[in-house]
């Protein structure tokens, strides 16, 4: 869970054989030595779905679209892997490789203190 919420931005990177963490830190501006971490998009979105924490219409709406998102990254993306780049105010991709062998998926920003 994130103390803010940033929205999500496609992203299409071509031409690149592997995500690298020195990659990572260059495309989101941070230090060379800036922790890079590697999660399983059920684990990066498991608190937001967990299903006894539903309070509402709300919540089962936005359910519903994080499940509806999640099918279609895993239906159309091999390798897909969250990485996060930082500390505090941390940059997200939600990537994996297409059928083509680009690098697609979504970029936000988590903030945690």
């Amino acid at each position: 869970m994130s103390e803010s919420d940033y929205p999500f931005q496609v992203i299409r990177w071509e031409g690149l054989n592997e995500i690298t963490p020195q990659f990572l830190r260059e495309v989101t501006g941070q230090n060379d030595d800036a922790p890079v971490t590697v999660q399983s998009v059920a684990g990066f979105f498991g608190n937001r779905m967990a299903v006894q924490k539903l309070t509402g219409e709300r919540d089962r709406v936005e359910l519903k679209g994080y499940e509806a998102l999640l099918r279609i990254l895993n239906d159309n993306l091999d390798d897909l892997k969250v990485y996060r780049i930082g500390e505090i105010n941390i940059p997200v991709f939600i990537l994996g490789r297409s059928k083509t062998g680009n690098w697609l998926g979504l970029s936000t920003r988590v903030v945690e203190t």
